[in-house]
């Protein structure tokens, strides 16, 4: 089973670049518990080795399974937890905040958000799971909102 994808990114400038990005993967069979836990590991090891400034999520989006957007809720609830527990700054956004950040249009759809994160992080090839675009895209959206904010 995957959970959430993470991405870190360096924004100087107006000028962005990869550093690291990946999904949390747990093997088949395991608890949810045991998922949950092993997120919540390997988000502090990803933390303490790179020190992100702040950790941006994506707010949830209800779908229409039920007991997906539980299981999404309680994933999300570990990565606020553990971005409070190591105290960075964590900032919730919504689909449509991202997607105007990254495209410029709120009602994008995924393969223009994933090509518009593929020219500002100037990559050759995107990772094969969604949930490791959309972070980076998250990860985009943050800066420049985290840099707008800095203007005000």
């Amino acid at each position: 089973m995957q959970l959430p994808g993470y991405s870190i990114i360096d924004y100087i400038g107006n000028r962005f670049k990869l550093i690291t990005s990946g999904a949390v993967l747990t093997k088949a069979g395991e608890s949810f518990p045991d998922r949950l836990l092993k997120l919540y590991n390997d988000l502090e090891q990803i933390i303490t080795e790179y020190k992100p400034d702040a950790i941006s999520v994506e707010e949830l989006f209800f779908n229409n399974n039920a007991k997906t957007a539980i299981n999404v809720a309680q994933a999300r609830g570990v990565i606020l937890v553990v971005g409070r527990k190591m105290q960075i700054n964590t900032f919730e956004y919504t689909p449509l905040q991202i997607k105007q950040a990254v495209v410029g249009y709120g009602r994008a759809d995924k393969i223009q958000v994933q090509k518009m994160v593929k020219t500002i992080l100037n990559v050759e090839s995107l990772p094969k799971l969604d949930d490791t675009t959309d972070s980076m895209a998250a990860a985009i959206c943050h800066a420049h909102s985290a840099k707008f904010a800095q203007k005000l």
